[in-house]
């Protein structure tokens, strides 16, 4: 650590978390849907005080992008693997066009602006708001063999080219997602997203709610006057929702729901559901009555926390699940609550289920835990780190990415970074099939993308220094015109391709296309505007596979703009 500032000289890692500390802060500041984010606002900060000459040497940023870019493939592995299925091969069409044309525009500007690798690197990060890309292509620039001032400059203008670009990125596949697309395909988004959730057969609102309210579970008892003759499955279907009859009470024996079995005058019913379609229930069935003690435990409701690992569930939608003989005990719970990549999704019939869902369900015993059991696995908490995995994992990344291989004379490595996603998918997914083997608590693995991304991207902004003010000035104004491209061409062709040839509804198509571009403000721009979650549908697998596939693309871009621009 250099400084000019005799403070920072005496404690040379104090400007590094004040640089964090004040990015953060800044990054928290929103208008409307946009937010800056931590880690443009890190930059910024970096750059700014780059400028009084402090800077960062050292391996600490090789350090702090290993354990992010691992911690990240580690954290997506299982969703990154579960997409690959025949049911998400649609939407995989989507990130291939955005890493198709993102590279094409980005080449094409490296020919007519004579951009160097880095400044091509940083530009799409920036517009494409991927940020490990800035890692991923400060590893490629080393394999150029350029000179340290050389192979500096081209690192610094990396970090210069994503803070000129990436608001121009951020705020317009906000608006585009959000307000052009829908203009474009005329339709109406929040009635689009309405009809879908009908037609994909919702089962109350609080399920498409943008911000779902846990639905309030009540039990009821009712004495058979009005039903008499209905089967079990017609009485769930004239409740409406997700009304389950948990069991009947006849001649004083508790017998089992089963759909066929056919409901007498007299028999008392008891009924598990929202309490909105429960009120209906005295006109539909007859007065209410308490349960006899011994016949309680039917309605005592329990909660089960499950990551779904089950191959034969993977890629299944919960009504095929539902019908399935042996699946049966799954009507006798309640599927609460889906979380996919932070995410709470939809719970509809067409709904489908995805190695590494986090699903909560509601139920009785024994049906509940049998039903468990059929979906995966009980989520496990842990308060500690297997190191020795953690080590392993990026030891081996380092490893795959000091490879480097020649294609039509043109090196060619994932470096460090690249490396160690790649094993962390690996590893990651290792943890997923074997629980115990590698753990490590979900708060300690967004630690380490946190902190380690945010320190990474403060030590090259402020190794950035006078060479950020260069860059501006010579390129100042244009990149972030190219950049507006970078960002809303691959969206547009994705719009046309994935209405006019994959024929992806209007409401999952937008948030398809939110994934494709990794944009978190993106798709909260659009549930807000829809006010359904039913867009998250397309989003999730979409995100899954752009958020390891744009990071490639960092050695990738350095490897063809070095060849492109002739240096």
């Amino acid at each position: 650590m250099q400084c000019s500032i005799g403070f920072f000289n005496q404690m040379p890692t104090a400007v590094l978390f004040i640089t964090v500390g004040l990015g953060y802060a800044i990054g928290k500041l929103r208008v409307g849907p946009i937010v800056l984010g931590g880690v443009c606002g890190t930059l910024i900060v970096a750059l700014l005080v780059g400028q009084t000459g402090c800077q960062m040497h050292g391996e600490l940023k090789d350090v702090a992008f290993a354990l992010f870019i691992f911690a990240m493939g580690y954290s997506g592995g299982p969703q990154f693997f579960a997409n690959l299925n025949r049911s998400s091969l649609r939407f995989m069409v989507l990130p291939l066009i955005e890493a198709f044309v993102v590279l094409a525009i980005v080449l094409v500007a490296v020919r007519m602006l004579d951009l160097d690798p880095g400044t091509a690197a940083g530009l799409a990060a920036g517009a494409a708001t991927e940020s490990a890309v800035v890692g991923t292509a400060a590893e490629a620039l080393k394999h150029l063999n350029l000179v340290p001032t050389e192979l500096a400059r081209m690192q610094s203008n990396i970090a210069t080219a994503y803070t000129l670009t990436y608001l121009v990125g951020l705020i317009s596949i906000v608006f585009f997602t959000s307000q052009v697309a829908p203009f474009l395909l005329r339709f109406n988004l929040r009635e689009a997203s309405s009809e879908l959730a009908k037609e994909l057969q919702a089962a109350s609102d609080d399920d498409v709610a943008t911000q779902p309210v846990l639905p309030r579970l009540v039990g009821r008892a009712h004495r058979v006057e009005h039903a008499a003759g209905l089967t079990v499955r017609q009485l769930e279907a004239a409740l409406g929702g997700r009304t389950l009859v948990m069991g009947l009470v006849r001649d004083g024996k508790l017998m089992e729901s089963v759909p066929d079995l056919t409901i007498k005058r007299d028999d008392i019913v008891a009924l598990i559901g929202v309490r909105d379609k429960l009120v209906s229930a005295r006109e539909v069935i007859g007065q209410e009555v308490s349960l006899p003690l011994s016949q309680s435990d039917v309605l005592r409701l329990e909660e089960h926390q499950v990551i779904v690992n089950n191959p034969a569930v993977n890629g299944r939608s919960l009504a095929e699940l539902g019908r399935e003989a042996a699946q049966q005990h799954l009507r006798y719970v309640w599927v609460q609550q889906i979380v996919r990549s932070g995410m709470s999704l939809p719970i509809t019939p067409a709904t489908r289920l995805q190695h590494g869902d986090r699903v909560s369900l509601v139920g009785v015993e024994p049906t509940l835990t049998s039903a468990a059991r059929n979906l995966g696995r009980d989520l496990r908490t842990t308060d500690t780190t297997e190191l020795v995995f953690l080590c392993a994992g990026i030891l081996i990344g380092l490893l795959i990415g000091s490879v480097t291989l020649k294609a039509a004379g043109i090196p060619i490595s994932l470096g460090s970074g690249g490396g160690a996603l790649l094993s962390g998918l690996v590893f990651g997914w290792i943890n997923f099939k074997r629980p115990g083997v590698g753990d490590m608590p979900s708060a300690a693995v967004q630690l380490l993308k946190d902190l380690g991304l945010a320190m990474f991207v403060a030590c090259v902004g402020l190794s950035a220094g006078p060479d950020a003010v260069t860059l501006i000035r010579e390129h100042g104004a244009v990149l972030p015109l190219v950049g507006l491209a970078v960002s809303l061409t691959p969206a547009c062709m994705s719009l046309w391709i994935g209405h006019k040839f994959l024929k992806i509804q209007g409401p999952l198509l937008v948030g398809a296309i939110a994934g494709q571009h990794v944009s978190t403000p993106a798709i909260s721009a659009v549930l807000a505007a829809s006010q359904s979650s039913v867009p998250l549908l397309g989003y999730t697998v979409t995100y899954a596979i752009a958020n390891v596939m744009l990071p490639v693309l960092g050695p990738i871009i350095v490897a063809l703009a070095y060849r492109v621009g002739g240096m």
